[in-house]
């Protein structure tokens, strides 16, 4: 896998972590650095003799004027060389024109007919706009799609953990149908995470001042309009309501770098924070349910400072001396491949150099195999070590080929994994597909993202696509509960009873 290559491991939910390979990035080879981008400056080819450039490039040498005698066969060359141009480049229109298929044809015809006739104006980006949702929405799988540079850049903001807002993943329907503004999830590192704000909180009402407070929790008609409206750094207040009291938080969306990785012993936690989240601090969120031998690491997403985080993390780990893990990969959708392959080392137990971390099949033909960065596995855990993992059906992609790669290479069994039901239903997301995104052009104005191969597991060759792990399996299952903090302690329970 080449630097420029890194497959997509996610869900398709918005995280992007996708290859990006030229596929028309050979052309005027002759003015680039290599780098991708062409350069403004064209190549100095001239040299002593041809009029265009003096010795070295140092001075421009001009072209002595043509003689009357010479001017007449000047004019002469001129006018062959335009007629030849005329028809090579007329030639080359046909010539394109036929290597054309129908449909394509037809559709150049559509357009022109259109432009002509018809009776509305419908403009380039208006006809193009209904084309390409067309492509995305009735063609092609859930995974693939096309997509501007915008688009593109704003996917790749978002998976690198760079954001703008509170930083809370709501849901807006309770279990009986009604409507509620409640919190979901609150992204590490984040303004809501700052204030306190937790999972199950209820937003009952949100105003600009503690005395103009809008009691209401329809998300769509005044929640969103007014968090909107909410300038950047402008504070604002939400009416929280937890348990049975209800409290008012001051909070104002910001500009975030999300964490991806935290770690927890019986005795205190560790969390980065910080602008860019590299800050390795100490916070009072020890989880009491675990022994004196056992740490916790949450990891949320291959991708950010997940691998940077890791290392941190498992040092500590070293210095705790610690001996078991419990893993939790609960709502990690996913992420790069390389951070994979990089955090995969800590857990390629009875792997060699030449084991994958797993096995990828192109259309089911092509094999073709990712290795882990390394292993390292003694230099972290003994022999009798105990590592599980917790998961739910937002585990997915990435993080179910980790968990292949730990089952395949002998860390763990399926009894070690913990499945924590999400819609009474205990399981694994099930994406066992990776993407490849083309850009189009060489000016990388136009992406293509498209699925381009299966996901095997090392050694088994085990495909969980449209499956997940289930407790058919083996796996554990603990029920789902509104304070995820007693989920996470029922799971812990389980595992090690």
């Amino acid at each position: 896998m080449d630097e420029n290559t890194q497959m997509d491991l996610d869900t398709g939910d918005g995280f992007f972590d996708d290859a990006v390979n030229g596929a028309e990035n050979t052309e005027r080879a002759d003015d680039d650095t290599g780098d991708g981008f062409f350069d403004d400056v064209p190549n100095r080819q001239g040299q002593n003799g041809s009029g265009a450039w003096g010795e070295n490039y140092r001075e421009y040498v001009p072209v002595p004027p043509p003689t009357r005698k010479s001017r007449g066969k000047l004019i002469g060359k001129i006018l062959a060389g335009v007629g030849l141009a005329i028809v090579l480049f007329f030639s080359g229109m046909l010539t394109t024109w036929l290597c054309l298929d129908d449909g394509i044809r037809t559709l150049i015809k559509v357009k022109k007919t259109i432009d002509k006739e018809y009776y509305q104006e419908i403009s380039d980006d208006e006809f193009y706009r209904v084309l390409f949702a067309a492509i995305n929405d009735d063609l092609l799988d859930p995974y693939s799609q096309y997509m501007t540079a915008e688009e593109y850049r704003a996917a790749e903001q978002s998976l690198a953990g760079r954001r703008s807002g509170i930083g809370v993943v709501f849901s807006i329907v309770g279990e009986t149908g009604k409507a509620q503004i409640m919190v979901y999830r609150v992204v590490e590192n984040s303004p809501a995470e700052e204030v306190g704000l937790q999972f199950g909180d209820q937003i009952v009402g949100f105003g600009k001042s503690e005395t103009e407070i809008l009691e209401s929790v329809d998300f769509d008609k005044d929640f969103k309009p007014f968090l909107d409206g909410m300038a950047d750094s402008e504070p604002f207040y939400l009416k929280v309501q937890r348990g049975g009291a209800e409290s008012l938080v001051q909070i104002s969306k910001e500009y975030y770098v999300e964490s991806y990785v935290s770690y927890r012993t019986n005795k205190t936690s560790y969390h980065f924070t910080g602008e860019n989240a590299l800050t390795y601090t100490e916070k009072n969120r020890a989880l009491t349910c675990l022994d004196d031998d056992t740490a916790y690491i949450k990891l949320s997403q291959f991708t950010g400072n997940a691998a940077a985080g890791f290392d941190r993390v498992m040092a500590q780990f070293k210095e705790d001396g610690m001996k078991n893990l419990v893993l939790d990969l609960r709502e990690n959708g996913g992420g790069y491949l390389n951070y994979v392959q990089y955090i995969s080392k800590y857990f390629c137990k009875n792997s060699t150099e030449k084991n994958p971390l797993m096995t990828v099949a192109d259309y089911g033909e092509k094999q073709e195999g990712y290795r882990a960065a390394g292993n390292v596995y003694y230099d972290y855990f003994a022999e009798d070590s105990r590592i599980v993992v917790l998961a739910d059906n937002g585990t997915a992609s990435a993080s179910e080929c980790l968990i292949g790669c730990m089952v395949d290479y002998g860390v763990i069994d399926y009894g070690d994994i913990c499945l924590s039901e999400r819609g009474g239903v205990a399981k694994t997301y099930g994406k066992g597909i990776m993407q490849t995104t083309f850009y189009l052009d060489a000016q990388k104005k136009d992406f293509l993202k498209l699925t381009t191969a299966e996901l095997r597991w090392p050694v088994s060759g085990t495909c969980i696509h449209a499956r997940g792990v289930l407790p058919q399996d083996g796996a554990l299952a603990v029920a789902e509960n509104g304070d995820r903090e007693k989920e996470l302690e029922n799971a812990i329970a389980l595992l090690f009873s």
